[in-house]
């Protein structure tokens, strides 16, 4: 376990080096996982791994707030999470371009990190990211709507004691996950920095020069987002998972890495 100081948080990280060590000019695969209910572990269950062995240097991180990273009472704004992942990679002294993949929520980060530091982006892959049309905010309000209603839960039927009461230890994990989502939401300002998400126009997609692969659900209520991403950035592919929803990290693992691992190869050449 390691841990990589940035301004105002501890930030958890792992990393996976391929056996025998890391090929010179392998690509360096950044994952950035989703919000509240959502930590590095997520990536485990079925693409850090293959990543690394395919020649990928990987690296898995715990956003604030989330995981073994410390969580701090404010700083939850995108440009915030964006500034951690900068300061991350110099913290690990990356030197180099890196390809960012993005699951849900992280799918912004990842976008926005892009957006505002081109030069640190080889390569940026979505997955189900939660982006939503210029023309069309109503993902941001009921996220923020879904997010006020969670609060509201936790805070009042604080479901973490009630795992813990109910399962004991067979469902500890689960207890500690319902407490982080609940400290996050009532013991944070993350539910009041949700207030300054806003769409990404179309110009700024088209000013993005990485290629950019995007995979969504056939069943996602964000598949709509992933169609405008499509249409406006430069160098874009979408694949859409049939018979997935939005969890498709969850549910569709080994579509993800038959779909992933040949994009990356292509872009990387044979050091993956």
């Amino acid at each position: 376990m390691s841990f990589v100081e940035v301004p105002g948080v501890r930030l958890h990280v792992q990393r996976l080096v391929p056996a025998g060590g890391a090929v010179p000019g392998a690509p360096v695969v950044v994952l950035v996982h989703g919000l509240l209910s959502d930590n590095l572990a997520g990536f485990h269950r079925g693409l850090a791994g293959p990543l690394s062995a395919a020649g990928a240097d990987v690296v898995l991180y715990d956003q604030r707030g989330h995981g073994r990273s410390t969580r701090p009472p404010t700083g939850y704004r995108l440009p915030d999470l964006v500034a951690d992942l900068v300061a991350l990679l110099a913290g690990l002294g990356l030197d180099r371009p890196v390809h960012l993949v993005g699951n849900s929520f992280g799918g912004l980060v990842a976008l926005h990190t892009t957006l505002r530091h081109p030069g640190l982006v080889a390569g940026l892959v979505l997955l189900d990211a939660q982006e939503t049309p210029e023309d069309d905010a109503r993902w941001i309000e009921v996220m923020r709507n879904d997010a006020t209603v969670a609060a509201l839960a936790h805070e009042y039927h604080r479901p973490a004691g009630q795992y813990h009461r109910a399962y004991g230890r067979a469902r500890r994990r689960d207890a500690r996950l319902q407490q982080t989502i609940g400290e996050l939401l009532n013991a944070t300002s993350l539910l009041d920095d949700l207030w300054d998400l806003a769409p990404v126009s179309a110009a700024a997609l088209r000013g993005v020069r990485c290629p950019v692969l995007a995979v969504y659900g056939e069943h996602s209520e964000h598949l709509p987002a992933g169609r405008f991403l499509a249409r406006h950035l430069p160098d874009c592919t979408l694949t859409v998972l049939a018979g997935l929803t939005h969890t498709i990290l969850l549910e569709g693992s080994p579509a993800i890495r038959s779909v992933l691992l040949p994009w990356l190869a292509a872009r990387t050449g044979p050091a993956a």
